[in-house]
């Protein structure tokens, strides 16, 4: 007899609808799994076996073959396990092969067939609603998770017997509570910690605001970090369909956890001895990397010069098109990467250049190969270049110069004025803007054009240095709740590329 199931194979990021036929017929006993599966779904024969008879199933002493389709697919982890031991059950006769029809399945069995959990329930979920499924059976714990797609019935079961009763007629337990996969506002670290630094404060405003990228620069101990890690508290949640995004992603990666809807934008901030394939993604399949896992959300390099050079080179194409695409022999991916680059670097080896005195006691070889670290076409893609020096002891005995309710104030507002006026283009903020996007929708006053057409002359920015320019120009603008760019902004925004394009010289 043959039946069939449903399941869903994770491609990249996206899911693959795969049937898992199983037919069972009188022959030697044998169990043969055909279709592309690795190591784990041909061990899913045993794990099969024992979950049926645990479960106080008959398992067939037939020859059974059981075909992952599209055999051209890699099929890849255990979440087959469920599809198959229902696919088994039907072919048996143990259960009604029709209420397949209209049903995905998807999680690994133990032994004693508890249904465990699998990663990216929410794209399988995503596909099933696809694919026209009326109901998604899975894990309990992965329930939740499965329900944030909407038009979808979502069953979750503990155990085989209770997916073999739903198939039956049963009624499917109601799905949990969905909880919070993010921290509170409150519990997040806050610009109030930082004293001093107005400066480099106002540059993580004009980031958050903008969506650009920022690069702080300073002696050990100045307070590089502690701002980069701040930056979450001041950026807008995401929007309902970032957040889906964001969650479908971190499910895929093992992330989630089968909670709610991602609310905040992720961070992540990864050790310096990333790999390039460990930082844009890689691998056979492919699979996503750090900027695809701060997509919609910041990437945070600390130690930036103690990156390999490789790793820092393969982010140029992600910021400039906000996509990663691997290719392998057989195997090609696309994986978003749409994130706001954050770095912090020492001046010099030791730390200590332009502090004053004579601290540093680094020789010009070492100044010159430290300052080759950072190639001059990655500096051009970033938008803030910002000194952070040493606060005195007046500053930090001060109160705070702001907090991060007040600046997230002041940031939602730009986002308000930006998303009012992008709302026909397919850039969201300043920072996504193209060339085409920054000539219409950027408005410069015309002493502000003369004040940008001198700037160009004088400091030999790049054309792409001129469109950041212009962003984070327009970015300052809508802190100051003005549409037209006004001169101060634009000689603010050339200040900050100012260092930019002296960086790019000394590594040229």
């Amino acid at each position: 007899m043959l039946a069939r199931a449903t399941t869903f194979a994770i491609d990249g990021l996206e899911p693959r609808r795969v049937w898992v036929e199983v037919d069972v017929r009188p022959g030697l006993p044998s169990f043969a799994v055909v279709g592309l599966a690795d190591a784990a779904v041909r061990e899913s024969r045993e794990r099969v076996r024992a979950a049926l008879l645990n479960s106080g199933f008959e398992f067939p002493l037939r020859r059974i073959v059981a075909n992952l389709a599209p055999a051209h697919l890699r099929k890849v982890g255990p979440g087959f396990d469920l599809a198959l031991a229902l696919a088994l059950l039907a072919a048996s006769g143990q259960v009604s092969a029709g209420a397949l029809d209209r049903v995905a399945v998807a999680g690994e069995l133990s032994l004693s067939g508890e249904l465990r959990s699998v990663r990216g329930i929410l794209a399988v979920a995503e596909g099933a609603r696809r694919a026209g499924l009326e109901q998604l059976i899975v894990a309990r714990e992965r329930a939740a998770e499965a329900a944030l797609v909407e038009g979808l019935r979502v069953a979750g079961v503990r155990s085989l017997r209770e997916a073999a009763a739903i198939l039956a007629g049963a009624e499917a337990p109601p799905v949990p509570a969905a909880v919070s996969a993010t921290a509170a506002p409150s519990e997040l670290p806050d610009l109030a910690d930082v004293r001093g630094q107005h400066g480099p404060l106002l540059a993580l405003q004009v980031a958050a605001a903008g969506g650009h990228n920022l690069f702080f620069q300073g002696a050990p101990g100045t307070g590089k970090t502690m701002l980069a890690r701040r930056l979450p508290s001041i950026l807008p949640p995401l929007e309902p369909r970032e957040a889906l995004e964001a969650t479908r992603i971190h499910s895929i990666a093992g992330l989630h956890g089968g909670r709610g809807l991602i609310r905040a934008r992720p961070f992540r901030a990864p050790h310096h001895t990333i790999s390039a394939a460990g930082l844009v993604g890689g691998g056979s399949p492919p699979s996503p990397g750090e900027v695809t896992l701060a997509h919609h959300g910041v990437l945070f390099l600390d130690e930036l010069p103690e990156f390999p050079r490789a790793s820092l080179e393969a982010l140029r194409q992600p910021l400039e098109d906000g996509t990663v695409a691997i290719v392998r022999a057989q195997r090609s991916a696309v994986f978003p990467a749409r994130f706001m680059l954050v770095a912090a670097s020492n001046p010099c080896p030791c730390g200590f250049a332009g502090a004053g005195g004579d601290r540093c006691r680094c020789s010009e070889s070492e100044l010159a190969r430290y300052g080759r670290r950072l190639s001059g076409p990655l500096l051009d893609r970033l938008d803030l270049l910002v000194p952070v020096a040493r606060p005195s002891a007046a500053e930090l005995a001060a109160a705070p110069t702001t907090t991060s309710a007040a600046a997230l104030t002041r940031v939602l507002a730009a986002r308000e004025r930006q998303r009012r006026r992008l709302r026909d283009a397919r850039a969201t903020c300043n920072g996504q803007l193209d060339a085409r996007g920054v000539q219409r929708h950027v408005a410069l006053t015309e002493a502000a054009r003369r004040a940008l057409e001198r700037g160009y002359a004088r400091t030999g920015l790049s054309a792409r240095g001129h469109h950041r320019v212009l962003r984070v120009a327009q970015t300052l603008a809508d802190l100051d709740g003005r549409e037209h760019v006004a001169v101060e902004d634009v000689m603010r925004a050339l200040s900050y590329r100012q260092d930019a394009v002296e960086a790019a010289e000394v590594a040229a």
